[in-house]
């Protein structure tokens, strides 16, 4: 049990009212009971005895993570965790009060040492989840070591780069070739299994050989042939899939024939798309973290669709939506009846089956926008299988990916 004077501070910034005075004798019993639930910590000594609702026990359960349990520093297995921590609490809290936990996470977690001597996060193994730490603790970063975060964060990138950029643009640019076909080829260009099979009824068996009277190409056109929207939630869940979706985002902003658009979003809404000519800075005008209205930002990606028909949006959220609901299934309906491919990715990392909201995920894969996880090796073909429209219900179930609404065929 903690009763340190943050703590205090926090429950009192955080829990009672600014007009509540300075005494809780005019509250009633139970709210009195909460109040000291939330001070106490729970368990067997607390001697309240009171039930939180969903709210207080997310914001308990930060307040536990931070104070009453054992931390023995470091970001090595806990560094998910850790990531995911720091995004949650803006969720939970007003801003004075995430900057006190925030400095109380720099030595709870032994991330002090960590901000305060750039030669020590130099030495760190860089990977993900240290780059998602950096982002949120960007607040709270003292200058001196800014910049050699900056690094640590490009270096990250480079090697995600460097692992996914090429197959990411040989799917998307295959793709679409393959999506825009001509009867007129240059060599190059002829698609010899579609321009075979079109033949076979010229083959001579004199000659063993088939006479491709009417050849088959991948069409190329100077114009952008697909629109791509990646529409990212940056609460605390998704810091992985945030980093991930920025680099995926720039890489595919390199590619002249599609048009690409990044949009990431809490309660509010932020365009980066003209970012994305620097993936570090992309990730750096991110903030995880804090509340979710996915109705807003689909409401948002919907005045950036110029032809529906042509256009993808991935909607990359774990879907539990903060904000209305039904205007949140109402949006996504009024997209996909337009004729955009909406493509809910309950998350883009390495992590696993995410929690999700599952009611919301079977609604939007019930009006045709299927809902499932993928990792960031399996985002390319992902989109080779869209931009070719693909049943991507059937792509993931053959690769044994758990769809929102459907049967599992194998491990997500």
């Amino acid at each position: 049990m903690i009763l340190a004077g943050n703590y205090l501070t926090i429950f009192r910034m955080n829990a009672i009212p600014p007009d509540a005075g300075s005494t809780t004798e005019s509250l009633s019993a139970p709210e009195r009971q909460r109040r000291w639930r939330l001070i106490l910590g729970g368990g067997a000594a607390d001697g309240v005895g009171c039930s939180l609702a969903a709210a207080d026990l997310g914001m308990d359960r930060c307040l536990e993570h931070l104070y009453d349990e054992d931390r023995s520093g470091g970001l090595g297995g806990s560094a998910p965790r850790v990531a995911r921590w720091l995004g949650d609490i803006r969720r939970y809290f007003p801003t004075p009060v995430v900057r006190v936990l925030q400095q109380d996470a720099l030595d709870r977690y032994g991330l002090r040492r960590l901000l305060l001597e750039p030669e020590l996060l130099e030495a760190v193994e860089p990977d993900v989840h240290l780059v998602a730490t950096l982002l949120a603790l960007n607040g709270v970063m003292p200058a001196r070591v800014r910049e050699t975060a900056r690094r640590v964060v490009r270096q990250v990138v480079a090697e995600l780069e460097r692992r996914l950029a090429n197959p990411l643009r040989q799917a998307i640019i295959g793709s679409l070739n393959r999506s825009t076909r001509n009867r007129h080829p240059r060599h190059r260009e002829i698609d010899w299994h579609r321009t075979i099979r079109a033949n076979l009824r010229h083959y001579q068996p004199a000659y063993r050989t088939v006479i491709p009277a009417t050849r088959i190409g991948f069409g190329r056109r100077a114009t952008a042939l697909r629109d791509i929207i990646l529409c990212v939630d940056q609460s605390g869940s998704m810091a992985a899939s945030v980093v991930y979706s920025g680099i995926m985002a720039a890489v595919m902003a390199s590619i002249r024939a599609v048009r690409t658009s990044l949009v990431v979003f809490d309660t509010a809404v932020v365009d980066l798309t003209d970012q994305l000519a620097d993936p570090v800075e992309v990730l750096f005008g991110t903030q995880l973290g804090g509340g979710t209205d996915i109705a807003r930002a689909l409401s948002y990606c919907q005045g950036l669709v110029r032809a529906p028909h042509d256009t993808i949006l991935v909607l990359v959220s774990d879907l539990y939506e903060g904000g209305d609901r039904q205007r949140l299934l109402k949006r996504a309906a009024s997209l996909v009846g337009s004729g955009v491919q909406l493509i809910a990715l309950l998350a883009l990392s390495d992590q696993g089956a995410p929690a999700y909201d599952r009611g919301i995920a079977g609604a939007l894969a019930g009006m045709g926008a299927p809902a499932f996880a993928c990792t960031p090796d399996q985002f390319p073909e992902l989109m080779a299988a869209a931009i070719e429209r693909r049943d991507l219900t059937q792509w993931a179930a053959a690769r044994g990916i758990v769809t929102a609404g459907g049967e599992r065929s194998g491990s997500a």
